[in-house]
């Protein structure tokens, strides 16, 4: 084979990783393994351990990023607050989109690994005053977040004065209808029908 080939396949081959890349990467990895862990087996369930052996890393590599299970935990809820706008930003993505797709966008975003996770570390933050006023912090941030990116996305609906006490109406009954999942074992087809009922209520306050 021409050796002009092997050249050109030498000045394609991917650059190393830069050691601040690779940490990033740990880092990332361990958050990811965290939520995984809460949605598997649970708070209770989430140790140290487990989360090293789920992101594939050894305990004395873990170490450097989160020195306990609190560290872990506490960066965990910001993880989690990250994801969630991420996932709304996409489904906005800077276009002006309708009530109904708006709030489907924001049901969505109670659905799902990341909404699992959260609700178990609310569930836990009841005997734990740090992590329940770390939490509230957090969801607060992000609510505001939220409100901000549907200002943008639903254009002139979101110029009526009540705007933001009716958004945060609407968020707190997406996170009960959600955990209906628990409380009542109501079934993910049963819940998304009741959905479909709520929207439409919802889509009358916003209107």
């Amino acid at each position: 084979m021409p050796s002009s080939y092997h050249a050109g396949m030498a000045s394609v081959r991917p650059r190393p990783r830069t050691q601040a890349e690779r940490r990033a990467e740990t880092r990332a990895a361990l958050l990811d393994a965290t939520v995984e862990s809460l949605v598997t087996y649970g708070y209770t369930g989430t140790t140290t351990g487990r989360i090293a052996e789920l992101a594939g890393v050894s305990r004395g590599a873990q170490t450097p990023y989160f020195r306990s299970r609190a560290d872990l935990i506490s960066a965990a809820v910001t993880h989690l607050a990250e994801l969630r706008l991420a996932a709304v930003r996409e489904r906005f993505s800077g276009k002006t989109i309708t009530v109904e797709e708006g709030l489907d966008a924001l049901w969505e975003e109670h659905q799902g690994a990341a909404f699992d996770a959260l609700l178990e570390l609310w569930i836990a933050s009841r005997t734990d005053e740090e992590m329940r006023e770390h939490l509230f912090k957090i969801e607060r941030d992000v609510g505001v977040a939220i409100v901000r990116e549907s200002q943008v996305a639903l254009g002139p609906v979101a110029d009526r004065p009540d705007f933001n006490d009716d958004m945060i109406y609407i968020l707190a009954t997406m996170r009960g209808l959600s955990m209906m999942r628990i409380s009542h074992g109501v079934t993910d087809k049963t819940l998304n029908k009741r959905w479909i009922e709520i929207r439409r209520r919802l889509a009358k306050i916003l209107s």
